[in-house]
């Protein structure tokens, strides 16, 4: 019996399995190291024309999202949803650096361009969509494992 509450306790200690980062030796810049990115995301904002394509994201990686609107129609994309399950580096946007803490989506007025950096975290599939849209083309899934 004890060596059975033993091992119990012992499997408990141990955690939950983690995704790996994509490289081993991560360095001083820990998760943000240059061998831990995985490549960069491209969506478009454009009337009538495909937001993007769904796109699968390591756990523990650092990805960029470039989000480019044509200025064709005034445009967002929402999901909460996904940016719940990363952590946030930063928003770029006209060289302006913004450190959130969360965001729920990004409206384009007009054209231009927002990249954000993140580290994928949460495990699981993710919606990004142009609010309002029913159109498979008006949305991307996230998926991270």
């Amino acid at each position: 019996m004890k060596k059975l509450i033993l091992a119990a306790v012992t499997a408990s200690l141990a955690g939950p399995v983690a995704a790996a980062p994509l490289c081993d030796d991560l360095g001083f810049a820990g998760l943000l190291a240059a061998c831990n990115r995985g490549d960069t995301i491209q969506l478009t904002l454009a009337s009538g024309q495909p937001l993007g394509e769904d796109t699968v994201l390591q756990s523990g990686a650092y990805y960029k999202l470039e989000i480019t609107a044509d200025g064709s129609a005034e445009l967002a994309i929402e999901g909460p949803s996904f940016f719940r399950s990363i952590w946030m580096n930063e928003i770029v946007i006209n060289s302006i650096e913004i450190r959130p803490m969360a965001i729920d989506s990004i409206e384009f007025d007009k054209a231009g361009t927002a990249e954000l950096s993140f580290i994928a975290i949460k495990p699981g599939s993710h919606t990004v969509r142009i609010p309002g849209s029913t159109g498979d083309a008006q949305s991307v899934t996230f998926s991270i494992q």
